[in-house]
């Protein structure tokens, strides 16, 4: 039997500019960190107006770089215990 031991809520919130869409995430962790990210989007001038798309882009990409800050602490915390081997997590 598997028990949940911390839960994770990501925020993400969007901003749109004529053509260009910005998404910010944040993660709290456990260890009372936040940690935040952005991410881009850009319509080409020749696409139809779809700012669903335009979120999903820059939420993708947010949530991308998210997920890098976060391999990233965790290795850096991985480094600074006495057995952790030197080599990166991805």
């Amino acid at each position: 039997m598997m028990h949940t031991l911390v839960g994770w809520h990501i925020e993400l919130e969007f901003q749109e500019e004529g053509d260009r869409t910005k998404a910010v995430a944040m993660v709290r962790l456990s260890d009372g960190t936040e940690v935040r990210s952005h991410g881009f989007s850009t319509r080409h001038h020749a696409d139809s107006p779809q700012p669903r798309v335009g979120e999903e882009v820059a939420g993708a990409r947010a949530l991308n770089d998210l997920a890098m800050q976060l391999l990233t602490k965790a290795h850096g915390e991985l480094k600074e215990s006495a057995k952790a081997p030197d080599y990166p997590l991805m």
